[in-house]
């Protein structure tokens, strides 16, 4: 019994290791403000660029600020709004896939050629562009992302949905006289939801890099709001004397999406899910 308990954690080590540091990451983002040692955005020149010590674990930046507090309290921003990111393209692109895929037409063929637009451009330069268009701020950045990453989903769900147009379920139902809606609710979405999990893991770290990487240009999260990101745009004037104001957002956002990522491909390889890319 041991042994066989042995070999199921060995063949989910990955998996394993990932969830308890994410699980780890949602915790200190719910608690950022019993944990954070300081305040985060509370200005004291007396300490600024301080070494670590006891009051300021990681030390402070050039305003004299926590850097660990601002990290933790980062959390809730990197974690939370990418969340919301990719609930939103979600369900976006649930729909509108969903629909194209099941009703095709003209309407499908409309859809898919405005997401092959879409898709013939990167990512970042979209999201720039959006972003110049309804100007900087967190709000801004999170609308451009999510215009950006439904197009995916569409694609993915629409490609599901013409599979299952083709099984026997989908025709029985259509025999014993069910509306196309109840046809979409009871036999399409609950068999197109499963890699939602696995989609999830692949594409969060996307958007926390999508949020960092704006708000390091100055177009997202706009000062003193503590994100992993901004606090690399504020400490890149002192990468020669300081270079962990930095150095400690940085490896933060490498573990997180190394960690998104690395849990990703296990479910992908485990549930046959495909990346995007």
């Amino acid at each position: 019994m041991m042994a066989r308990i042995r070999k199921i954690f060995r063949s989910q080590k990955v998996i394993t290791i990932c969830s308890m540091v994410l699980g780890i990451l949602i915790i200190i983002a719910i608690f950022a403000p019993w944990i954070a040692p300081n305040d985060p955005i509370a200005v004291n020149l007396v300490y600024k660029l301080q070494p670590p010590s006891w009051e300021f674990p990681l030390g402070t930046d050039h305003l004299g600020r926590c850097n660990l507090s601002r990290i933790l309290y980062g959390t809730r921003i990197s974690l939370g709004f990418a969340m919301l990111i990719f609930i939103s393209s979600l369900s976006i692109g649930l729909i509108l896939g969903t629909f194209s895929g099941y009703r095709g037409g003209w309407i499908d063929h409309a859809l898919m050629r405005f997401c092959d637009g879409i898709l013939a451009f990167p990512n970042l330069i979209l999201i720039l562009g959006l972003v110049g268009i309804f100007g900087p701020g967190l709000k801004q950045v999170i609308i451009a992302i999510m215009l950006v990453q439904w197009v995916y989903y569409a694609r993915m769900f629409r490609g599901m949905v013409l599979s299952l147009k083709e099984h026997n379920f989908i025709a029985a139902a259509k025999i014993s006289g069910s509306s196309q809606w109840k046809i979409i609710k009871n036999h399409i979405v609950p068999n197109v939801l499963p890699p939602l999990v696995v989609m999830g893991t692949l594409e969060m770290g996307w958007a926390i890099m999508d949020i960092s990487a704006m708000s390091f240009l100055g177009l997202g999260v706009q000062a003193p709001t503590p994100e992993w990101g901004a606090m690399i745009h504020e400490g890149k004037s002192y990468i020669r004397t300081n270079p962990e104001i930095m150095l400690y957002p940085g490896l933060v956002i490498m573990l997180v999406i190394v960690t998104f990522n690395l849990l990703g491909e296990a479910l992908s390889d485990r549930y046959s899910i495909k990346r995007r890319f």
